[in-house]
């Protein structure tokens, strides 16, 4: 099961790249992030059209999330995090064959001090809370998506500019990261390897992509109980290459057996 998350910032505008995605790579299982759609909107026919069914819960202008899988049953969805008030939809999860999937769009948080960041680790303190109860009841689990955090330095373009201090890479937000997984979620692009300047996210500014300027905040993790099932694991670069491109690419994880 090869099972994918990409943040298609705005999937009305992205919606021929991830057709395209879809034949080339054929993954089994899709988190979507960033959809910027209401539900009514969704092109749930469309992509039945490729054989994918979608289960999806978003809004207008803003986040939104999707699950979408090939030839398979969506059960058990969940939408939103358990017992967190919040209007922005951020969470969706859903059980695909022997897998539950979590599907997560972390937020931004803006800069570290405002707000905004004081949210991002309230929110990230309800996503350990329920994970915690996820993993007793699903042992089998991937969460996956825009965590909005590069876990180490090897995972950002300059260290010294991405520190302790600043967003998506301060201590924080890294400790919040660790927090989920000391759970029993492993990071499986890290399970295959220890190579810096692998990244998912590029600015579209300053020619980030074409310098590799970027960070690795799309993450698969994946529980205990699936962890020797994780048989490879990367970034597909490809869709960034393409015409008004996302400025994420897809991070994905095969599972064996």
């Amino acid at each position: 099961m090869k099972i994918a998350s990409w943040n298609v910032n705005s999937l009305n505008v992205r919606l021929p790249h991830l057709e395209q995605w879809l034949r080339d790579a054929a993954p089994d299982v899709v988190g979507l992030q960033e959809t910027k759609l209401e539900d009514a909107k969704f092109p749930d026919t469309a992509l039945a059209g490729f054989g994918y069914r979608s289960v999806f819960h978003g809004q207008k202008t803003y986040n939104g999330v999707a699950i979408l899988a090939r030839e398979r049953a969506i059960e058990d969805v969940q939408a939103g995090i358990p017992g967190f008030e919040d209007d922005q939809k951020r969470v969706i999860a859903a059980t695909v064959g022997d897998v539950r999937i979590v599907n997560l769009y972390v937020v931004n948080g803006q800069d570290v001090g405002t707000d905004k960041y004081a949210y991002k680790l309230r929110w990230l303190d309800a996503v350990h809370a329920w994970l915690a109860d996820e993993l007793q009841r699903h042992p089998k689990l991937v969460v996956l998506g825009d965590f909005n955090i590069a876990p180490d330095a090897r995972d950002v373009h300059d260290p010294e500019v991405w520190n302790e201090a600043h967003i998506l890479t301060s201590t924080a937000e890294r400790d919040a990261l660790r927090r989920l997984q000391a759970l029993g979620l492993h990071d499986a692009f890290r399970l295959h390897s220890d190579e810096a300047g692998v990244f998912s996210w590029w600015d579209y500014r300053q020619a980030a992509f074409r310098r590799n300027l970027g960070l690795r905040i799309d993450l698969t993790l994946v529980s205990d109980a699936l962890r020797p099932r994780a048989a490879a694991s990367g970034i597909d670069r490809e869709p960034r290459t393409w015409d008004r491109p996302s400025d994420h690419a897809p991070a994905w994880v095969t599972l064996a057996g």
